[in-house]
Order: structure tokens, then sequence, then C-alpha cells
């Protein structure tokens, strides 16, 4: 297999296990200071820059601008590995929010779980989908921008039939559970 290829596939294994390990390991959470708290915002800010680029990079080359297009979607990437260290940072230094935790404690106990009924449940089917959505993804957009830098235009005109709408979800998702969590950071 090319080594970039293998980089690809070797990035695609080790990223969500780097996630799913700060979430798993919650007890080894570093401390980098207050900022930290901010990271969530910052976030729903960049899927949501990030989903307004990518449908721009689209308008742009199916207009034929191709230097537009290269320059939205550098972009986007661009904002997309800065969303993913930022991801990591926050994770690997506060506790995870809960869904209907009303009084901020860390737990949601029976009365706050009465007080959002079935919205949790909403909440969590989007958080879900978002997740496998994004898992899926990141092998695709990163295959996408290896075929676009190597200029295989017929492997990459393939490949973002998949990313592109796959990306877009996850940038649209990930405002719409920052909208529904945000009252409980």
């Amino acid at each position: 297999m090319n080594p970039k290829k293998t980089l690809i596939v070797v990035v695609s294994i080790l990223v969500p296990i780097v996630v799913a390990f700060l979430f798993v390991h919650t007890d080894q959470q570093a401390d980098v200071g207050g900022w930290v708290y901010r990271l969530p915002h910052l976030n729903a800010l960049i899927n949501g820059i990030t989903g307004v680029i990518l449908i721009l990079g689209v308008v742009a080359i199916k207009s034929g601008n191709e230097k537009w297009h290269k320059i939205a979607m550098s972009t986007a990437f661009v904002l997309g590995f800065i969303f993913l260290i930022s991801y990591i940072t926050y994770h690997a230094s506060v506790p995870s929010t809960k869904f209907g935790d009303i009084n901020h404690d860390g737990q949601v106990v029976a009365s706050e779980l009465e007080a959002v009924g079935s919205l949790r449940t909403w909440y969590i089917v989007l958080l879900l989908s978002h997740i496998l959505m994004a898992i899926a993804a990141l092998p695709f957009v990163l295959m996408a921008v290896y075929t676009a830098w190597s200029d295989n235009r017929q492997k990459h005109k393939k490949i973002v039939r998949f990313a592109f709408p796959i990306w877009l979800l996850v940038s649209i998702t990930g405002v719409m559970v920052y909208l529904m969590i945000s009252p409980y950071y």
C-alpha cells in the first residue's frame, strides 16, 4: 500500500481511538486553565463556518472556479484540523457535560430527567449520529484531500460524492449538538 494511504488508514483509526480514550479515562484530565471552557463555543463556530465554506467550495467548482474551490476546501480542511485539536484539548481537560444536568453538578437525577423529558433522547440520537458520521467522514475527507493534492481528478470526484455530504452533515449536526447541550455548560 502507498505510504500516504497507509497514513490515512492509521490516522482514521487512531483519531477515534484517542477521542474514545478521553471519554473513558476522565480521571486523567489535564489542568490547562479556565480558557478551555470557551472551546465548545469555538468548536461550534468552526463547525458552522466549515459548513458554509464547504457549500461555497462546491458552488465554486460547479461554477468552474477551481482556484476558489481549492481555497475553500483547503480552508475547510485546516478548520477541521483546528477543530480536532480544540476538541481533544477540551475533552482532555474538562469532564463531559451531561445533557439535562440542570444544576451543573455532573449528575442527571430523576427530577432533571423529568424536566428535560424526551428531548434528552433526541439529543443522544443526534449526538450518536454526529459521532458516527464524523468517524465515517474522516477517511473520506483525507482521501479526497490526498487525491486532490495528487491531481487525481477522477478518483477525487468519486470520493467527494461520499465525503462532501457526510462532512457537511457532520458540520451541521455539530452545531445542532452544541445548541442543544450549551445550556448545560
